[in-house]
């Protein structure tokens, strides 16, 4: 891989990770200033809001930069910049339909949502909210084709820095209005958190900014190129947007995933729990599992993601050389690397999800006892995009639209009566359910067609999970000591009981993993280390 290739894929990494940081960080004090009501308005209404977004610009960054640096790569400038042109349009046109379309129906979502009078939260409440966020529909689109468009070009940097620039926007305008709303105006919760979902506009206009001053800046190059171009290739509109689609598609469905199957919890827990005489808990039981929880779990998850994306060319390019081994190679480091990497992080969650909860939160049995089921899901959430990478890799994506109805499916049918048996608790396992089922479908496919035995995948996680059994008893030991001294109800005991232990539990599973090889075996610069290691035992 290039200096400079290696250097992009750097920075976008970064980026990603700082604006996930930003996006998990700001719940502190957005929680702070709205309480449990704000915040459960506001995840009823991003919810939908996600799964808009996700349609309307899913895969969009990915196919447009795979288009263009395939024709750059001929001398075929133009190609790239008329699919450009063409696209700024397609996406205005996209983002006014998406947005509209979300407009119109917040009040059937709004109606799903809202099951029962003696709920906290009223009908009204939730479509005002639900319009507020729809605005930002309008210019995300736009937005994704421009990223698309720099990284086709192999530059990151404005990508990276977009992202994060629209993050801090709208954190400090969802921030900064929320208090103004309730603190200085003396306004309702309602308005609050309109004002916060509206943010998501703010922040994308932010961002494109960014976007624009790159593209002033970048300009003469870019034109400089299209000097060079051979011309020697006419491709139609209509050949050019079948491939876009074609390559789009596979990661809008990844993408999906896991708004689709919180949709599923937005629009059957409050009906389950209203019919079982839950209906004043029901908002805030929702709210600890798909909003607090969740922005806890998902951590481990963007780790995965990111590598995930990263996964797709390599192993592209073994496969369509035929180098089998090489592929198998690939396939048994990465899966090994996701399952060391979040096995011991979802445990520790799990260990400590109540001093976590309380230093994000507040202290909360309820919400403690959501965050100690849910974490370890969080192995299935990183495992599944991994899958479907490979499976893009293999040019198996189809199996990916599969795979996920199945696990849509099963979630859809078991929620609610697994709901009213378990309350919060079943949602959770109909996620671990339909989750499982859907990578259990990919891991098949990708037996079947590169012949990909798992025994040394299987191995080194059984030797993985005693690491992590001996990080957890070490750790938990640790833990259990601590409690003697320190609160977890408090705040800041329970950010001092987090550093301790998690310092325990990393020198000790850092340390089985050195003293085992395995740090070496996994993360080695080359793939070739991994092919000469694959027939050792443990």
């Amino acid at each position: 891989m290039s200096s400079k290739l290696l250097r992009g894929t750097f920075i976008l990494t970064l980026g990603t990770i700082i604006s996930k940081m930003l996006g998990l960080f700001y719940v502190i004090p957005f929680d702070a200033i709205v309480g449990q009501e704000g915040t459960t308005l506001y995840q009823y209404s991003y919810v939908p809001y996600t799964i808009f977004i996700s349609i309307a610009t899913g895969g969009i960054p990915l196919a447009i930069s795979k288009f263009i640096s395939k024709y750059n790569a001929l001398g075929e400038y133009a190609v790239g910049r008329k699919l450009f042109k063409s696209g700024q349009l397609i996406m205005i046109l996209s983002g006014v339909v998406s947005f509209l379309v979300l407009y119109s129906t917040a009040p059937i979502l709004a109606g799903m949502v809202i099951r029962d009078t003696d709920q906290v939260t009223s009908l009204e409440d939730v479509i005002t909210v639900t319009r507020a966020v729809s605005f930002a529909l309008i210019v995300v689109p736009f937005m994704s084709l421009s990223r698309g468009f720099f990284q086709g070009h192999q530059s990151m940097g404005p990508t990276a820095v977009s992202q994060v620039v629209e993050q801090i926007v709208r954190i400090v305008f969802l921030l900064g209005g929320a208090y103004v709303v309730l603190k200085v105006m003396d306004g309702d919760i309602v308005t609050a958190a309109s004002v916060s979902t509206f943010a998501a506009f703010v922040g994308a206009i932010g961002g494109l900014f960014v976007l624009f001053w790159y593209w002033r800046k970048r300009k003469p190059y870019l034109d400089d190129l299209l000097l060079q171009d051979k011309g020697t290739m006419q491709i139609s509109l209509k050949e050019m947007y079948k491939e876009i689609i074609l390559y789009a598609a596979p990661f809008v469905f990844v993408g999906l995933a896991n708004p689709l199957f919180q949709f599923i919890d937005q629009v059957t827990f409050n009906r389950a729990m209203v019919e079982i005489g839950l209906a004043k808990q029901a908002d805030f039981a929702y709210s600890a599992l798909n909003f607090y929880s969740h922005k806890l779990v998902i951590i481990p998850v963007s780790l995965a993601t990111a590598f995930s994306l990263t996964l797709v060319p390599n192993i592209t390019n073994s496969f369509i050389s035929g180098d089998r081994k090489e592929v198998h190679a690939q396939i048994s480091q990465t899966f090994q690397v996701i399952f060391y990497l979040t096995l011991p992080a979802v445990i520790g969650m799990a260990l400590l999800a109540e001093p976590i909860y309380t230093a994000f939160y507040g202290y909360d049995p309820y919400g403690t006892e959501v965050l100690r089921y849910y974490a370890p899901v969080a192995l299935l959430f990183a495992i599944y995009p991994v899958t479907a990478a490979i499976m893009q890799g293999i040019n198996e994506q189809r199996y990916t639209v599969l795979s996920l109805l199945v696990g849509l499916l099963i979630k859809l049918t078991l929620n609610i009566p697994l709901i009213k048996l378990m309350e919060t608790q079943g949602a959770i396992l109909a996620t671990v359910l339909g989750y499982s089922a859907a990578v259990i479908i990919n891991l098949i496919v990708i037996k079947k067609c590169t012949n990909f035995s798992f025994k040394i995948v299987w191995r080194r996680s059984v030797l993985i999970s005693l690491f992590t059994l001996f990080m957890f008893l070490g750790a938990g030991g640790i833990y259990k000591l601590l409690l003697l001294f320190l609160s977890p109800e408090s705040t800041l005991q329970s950010i001092l009981i987090i550093a301790i232990t998690a310092t325990v539990g990393i020198v000790i599973y850092g340390y089985l993993g050195l003293k085992s090889k395995l740090v070496n075996f996994l993360f080695g610069t080359r793939v070739e280390k991994v092919k000469e290691k694959l027939h050792l035992r443990i």
